[in-house]
């Protein structure tokens, strides 16, 4: 495992966002600047996960799902950021202690506990669930939570949103750390809570961003 393809792609993403959008960016500090913790993140689109590389303020090992190795190239790619897959289909004993593993070492690994893309109305904001696993996942290791919102990833899915007269608006929040509990299902409730109060947070910060980027451009 090495760091530096994550480095290289984290310092040519920068400078891609920085030219092409205008994201709100809250609670940096809330994310440890070193030993294990968990980021839990919602999941809108394919964007969020380079959102959060360029955002984070330390490197991410993330949890994929497993149909995203099975391309070659995508699955080389991923892996070579330090991302590696877990199988919801069944149990997968071994990714999870790969996942014990990662954390034992004091590494940051990010999660996507809805399961996959949920955009819109299939979103845990909405939806208010998420798959089982990550309460026992801390319970385990004993890292705490970070729970994490992103909004308007999905932007970016139009070409003309990566062109820098756009200046492309998003935003991402991080929660504060949430210490794991005995009791996994009641830390998977709290961690929804969470979920819902930030994108409530963020929606409102990125309404005021937006308003007062029209007040100085008139």
């Amino acid at each position: 495992m090495s760091d530096t393809f994550y480095k290289f792609v984290r310092l040519a993403g920068k400078l891609t966002f920085w030219m092409s959008a205008a994201p709100v960016v809250l609670g940096r500090e809330h994310l440890p600047k070193a030993g294990a913790c968990i980021l839990a993140s919602t999941h809108e689109s394919p964007y969020d996960v380079a959102l959060l590389i360029v955002n984070a303020p330390r490197l991410l090992d993330f949890v994929s799902i497993v149909e995203v190795f099975r391309n070659p190239l995508v699955g080389w790619f991923y892996g070579s950021l330090n991302a590696f897959p877990l199988d919801r289909s069944r149990p997968d004993s071994k990714t999870v202690r790969k996942l014990l593993d990662r954390l034992k070492r004091g590494r940051a690994v990010c999660m996507f506990p809805e399961g996959g893309l949920r955009p819109g109305p299939q979103s845990v904001i909405h939806t208010r669930r998420i798959r089982p696993g990550i309460g026992r996942i801390a319970a385990l290791s004993g890292a705490c939570i970070i729970p994490c919102v992103i909004i308007n990833s999905g932007a970016y899915r139009r070409p003309l949103n990566w062109l820098p007269v756009f200046r492309t608006r998003y935003g991402v929040i991080f929660g504060e750390p949430m210490p794991p509990g005995v009791d996994a299902s009641a830390t998977e409730e709290a961690l929804v809570n969470q979920l819902v109060h930030l994108h409530a947070t963020l929606q409102r910060a990125l309404g005021e961003s937006a308003s007062r980027a029209a007040s100085s451009a008139q």
